[in-house]
């Protein structure tokens, strides 16, 4: 398998693992109806561990644009190959979201609220604050990125070598984003993935999904933009402690 076909399976199973929970916690009707955020956290982080046995041996599993471009500035992986990855995880993360909606089709025409129906795709606010909002997301990409700097220095040896997490196995990742979504979560959702976000939010503006709402592009940008500043961090202060 390629490294693109790789980064697309891997990001396509999270994303249905991971929207597909929340679905099934805030959708009417459902099995799993109000779950709440234990089941939602528990699932997701253990949806990351699947995208990344999945697509690891082939294209190490960045799964998102923020680990891609944080190995990539720290020296850990070719730029080269950057833009790949990152086309990649977005059209993964656009076909997971795809599956999660045909998968629940019939909930969502029993859900009349809107907000409820917008969260199985993307993030929003818990409180609306734009440097609030913009900080939890630089936050909590920020301890993601810096953890798995070490993590892969530790199992690599070496700071030299392209690695990314399939070169560390899964369980580690599995129980940073787990903490993570429990501890800095409440705030916004914690996209920390730009694709994760911003891919699923494009197909539920395209998507003919019975009585859904506005798209909140207003709110978009930070989901974006926190992780890539979060990721710059992470990586920044990683390069300052090795010299």
């Amino acid at each position: 398998m390629s490294a693109f076909s790789a980064e697309i399976l891997g990001t396509m199973f999270m994303i249905l693992l991971g929207n597909g929970v929340v679905a099934n916690v805030v959708l009417n009707g459902t099995k799993g109806n109000n779950g709440g955020w234990i089941v939602i956290t528990t699932a997701w982080a253990f949806a990351v561990f699947v995208g990344v046995v999945i697509a690891g041996p082939y294209s190490g599993a960045h799964l998102n644009p923020a680990v891609t471009i944080g190995l990539a500035l720290a020296g850990k992986f070719s730029w080269a190959l950057a833009p790949e990855y990152i086309a990649a995880q977005f059209i993964g993360a656009m076909a997971g979201s795809l599956f999660v909606w045909l998968l629940y089709k019939d909930f969502y025409k029993g859900t009349a609220d809107q907000g409820a129906k917008q969260a199985t795709f993307c993030t929003a606010p818990a409180m609306p604050n734009t440097i609030s909002n913009l900080f939890s997301e630089i936050l909590g990409t920020f301890v993601l990125i810096f953890v798995i700097f070490h993590f892969t220095d530790a199992a690599m040896g070496t700071e030299k070598t392209p690695i990314g997490l399939g070169s560390i196995g899964a369980l580690p990742v599995t129980f940073l984003v787990w903490v993570i979504g429990l501890s800095l979560g409440g705030t916004t959702g914690y996209a920390i993935n730009p694709a994760r976000d911003l891919g699923p939010r494009i197909m539920h503006a395209i998507l003919p999904i019975a009585g859904k709402g506005g798209n909140n592009w207003g709110y978009a940008w930070i989901p974006v933009a926190g992780p890539l500043i979060g990721c710059a961090l992470a990586a920044l202060l990683h390069s300052y402690i090795k010299i």
